[in-house]
């Protein structure tokens, strides 16, 4: 089922929708508690909890991690304290449409990018017209969303 194409977007609409609430979460605790420690908090039940679910499922390749991917790849979780400290700064203070809506531009833009210069590995997607004219449309709808 998830490796269909249904399966994948209702897996994507998922996650979008948990991103959603951990940002409400995640801004609470910042303006109860603070960014950093509100972050330690976000980082330090995830990690446990994926270390149970490893140990549950008697997986875990991390002996390999440093051989079997670009060192570059092992920043992921450094930008994951920006994702999650910028949303839960900025979720209290912008609102949550308008701090998602202009993440989502923040992403579309860069996987633009990345797409049409096949950065980082991506395969290359050539960006034309139509590309960018949602781009602009996207840009006028933060502009709505957040003016």
């Amino acid at each position: 089922m998830l490796n269909t194409t249904t399966g994948l977007i209702i897996l994507a609409l998922i996650g979008g929708m948990a991103v959603t609430i951990q940002g409400q979460f995640m801004g609470q605790m910042d303006k109860s508690i603070g960014t950093f420690e509100s972050v330690f908090i976000t980082y330090g039940v995830g990690a446990v909890c994926a270390g149970l679910v490893m140990v549950l499922l008697k997986g875990g390749n991390l002996t390999t991690a440093f051989t079997a991917v670009p060192l570059y790849t092992l920043t992921a979780g450094i930008l994951g304290l920006i994702i999650v400290g910028s949303i839960g700064y900025t979720v209290p203070r912008l609102g949550v449409t308008a701090t998602f809506t202009v993440f989502l531009v923040g992403q579309f833009f860069l996987a633009m990018v990345f797409d049409h210069f096949g950065t980082l590995g991506t395969e290359i997607r050539t960006v034309g017209a139509k590309q960018l004219t949602g781009i602009a449309v996207l840009l006028f709808g933060t502009y709505l969303i957040t003016g």
